[in-house]
């Protein structure tokens, strides 16, 4: 039943519960399966370079092939979402690793343009469900925000890790590299819990009263708030779809070194853990709404910079701005639909609208590539998605400011 706020209260805040999901078994192997789910998105500039280098692909192609694989991630996410509230989630689990490590493997062996493309597809869909149900996990911890943080300062060091790896080994090598990290996982799928605890759309408050008495209220959160966000994610992962796949590419068509442009990528990376630290302490003071907005502008403003070209200054503001602020952009996110989703449904959603952008940015920019407009059109098209990102937050955040004030401020 929904019970209104009285005006009789003082104040009121978020009630978090610890469950199941908060034991450092259930932590541990979906920290893991994050950071080995998202690896092939960390570790797309590398891996779009040596598509070019070692298997001939045109910077078109490429956009196609990176698309098709965070395509299928979307599309992964999308049927674990459908049915994770009823199916043993390490079923679904082993479903999506066996999908990865056989389509890795095959691709081992087929190097033509059309054959990469569908195989990276399967490859994708088995990473969708593998990250959906991982996400969902830590999304079912009494703090998500923090569980989302940690995996994001976890992921600093695989991202730097990969980016420093991936192009001292062959293509093979590769894919080779992902498979195991796949198997490997798999001998600890039985630390993951099977079953949601609950499957609602609800927020628990603890209202205090003006005498200084404490009660609990239960509020019903409407159903458009997650897809909103959902909405958002999809904005925000368009432009970091175009600008991960192409920054590299467009560094090295322009006036920055290509020694330099190697090197700041595996640095930048470090400036997510900075990012994760920031954040954290930013939440507990301001919400996840309000910063969010002002990252999503700031974000717009530095890869729009590069319209005009790159140099080597260019490069290294826009990189480490980038990933600090991506930190920012994953953590507020994800924690915003965590907080009402206690079904799981929509947190393996997020994937999902991450790998749909993933998938529209990079064939959005190489469309623009194609029709002539140059890497000046690409980062345009970014700036303008995430401006959108923000739009769709700011009418959110308006919303809720009068409906349900403690869920807007939400830390």
């Amino acid at each position: 039943m929904t019970t209104t706020t009285t005006t009789a209260t003082a104040s009121t805040e978020l009630v978090h519960e610890q469950t199941i999901f908060d034991g450092w078994r259930s932590m541990s192997v979906a920290l893991y399966m994050i950071l080995v789910g998202y690896g092939v998105l960390v570790g797309i500039p590398v891996i779009s370079s040596a598509w070019v280098a070692q298997l001939g692909f045109s910077e078109v192609q490429v956009g196609r092939v990176a698309g098709a694989d965070l395509g299928g991630l979307s599309l992964g996410a999308v049927l674990t979402a459908l049915v994770i509230g009823r199916w043993n989630r390490r079923g679904i689990v082993l479903c999506g690793a066996i999908l990865v490590i056989l389509a890795n493997t095959l691709c081992m062996f087929v190097f033509e343009y059309q054959g990469v493309l569908w195989l990276r597809f399967v490859s994708g869909i088995g990473s969708g469900l593998y990250t959906a149900v991982a996400v969902a996990t830590l999304g079912a911890t009494s703090k998500p925000a923090r569980a989302y943080n940690i995996a994001l300062f976890m992921f600093a060091f695989s991202q730097a890790g990969e980016l420093h790896i991936l192009p001292q080994l062959s293509m093979n090598g590769i894919y080779l590299f992902f498979v195991g990290f796949y198997v490997f996982g798999l001998a600890f799928l039985h630390w993951l819990p099977a079953r949601p605890l609950e499957a609602t759309l609800d927020v628990e408050l603890d209202v205090e009263e003006k005498s200084g008495a404490h009660h609990v209220e239960h509020r019903h959160v409407p159903a458009w708030v997650p897809w909103l966000v959902l909405g958002a994610i999809l904005a925000t992962y368009i432009n970091i779809g175009a600008y991960w796949t192409y920054i590299e590419l467009a560094s090295l068509a322009s006036e920055a070194t290509p020694e330099w442009t190697s090197q700041v990528l595996v640095w930048t990376s470090f400036c997510s853990i900075v990012g994760c630290l920031v954040a954290t302490l930013i939440s507990n003071r301001f919400g996840l709404a309000r910063p969010l907005l002002v990252t999503l502008l700031i974000q717009a403003v530095i890869v729009g910079m590069l319209f005009n070209g790159i140099d080597n200054t260019k490069l290294v503001v826009s990189l480490f701005s980038f990933n600090f602020l991506w930190i920012f952009v994953d953590v507020y996110q994800m924690a915003t639909v965590a907080n009402v989703d206690h079904s799981g449904r929509f947190a393996a959603l997020m994937p999902g609208a991450q790998g749909l952008g993933q998938i529209i940015g990079p064939n959005i920019a190489a469309s623009i590539l194609a029709t002539g407009f140059g890497y000046a059109g690409v980062f345009i098209m970014c700036a303008i998605a995430s401006l959108v990102g923000m739009g769709i937050y700011g009418f959110m955040y308006l919303r809720l400011r009068r409906e349900i004030p403690a869920l807007a401020d939400a830390s």
